[in-house]
């Protein structure tokens, strides 16, 4: 390496760490702000999930009338598949 040039060389490296260290910065807060993002369609999504899951059970509990399986109600299918018809009955009604 050539003393010559060992100034110039320092200079542009001090550059390039600046750059680099402003890099740094600029990514990290850019990842900041998608996992703060994240985490709020995360809670989004697990509201919705919770939503939907609360509905379709109040819409089983409303289509469901008593609670018995009787082995003779069996009713067959289109296609010759047999299958016990089971009731329950819903909260509301117990």
């Amino acid at each position: 390496m050539d003393p010559r040039y060992t100034a110039e060389i320092f200079k542009h490296l001090e550059m390039q760490n600046e750059l680099l260290l402003e890099s740094h910065s600029s990514v990290s807060h850019q990842l900041h702000k998608l996992q703060v993002e994240e985490e709020m369609l995360m809670r989004k999504f697990h509201e919705l999930m919770k939503a939907q899951a609360v509905n379709k059970k109040n819409e089983n509990n409303g289509n469901i009338s008593t609670a018995l399986v009787d082995p003779a109600c069996i009713e067959g299918d289109e296609t010759g598949n047999s299958a016990p018809s089971v009731l329950v009955k819903s909260k509301e009604q117990l």
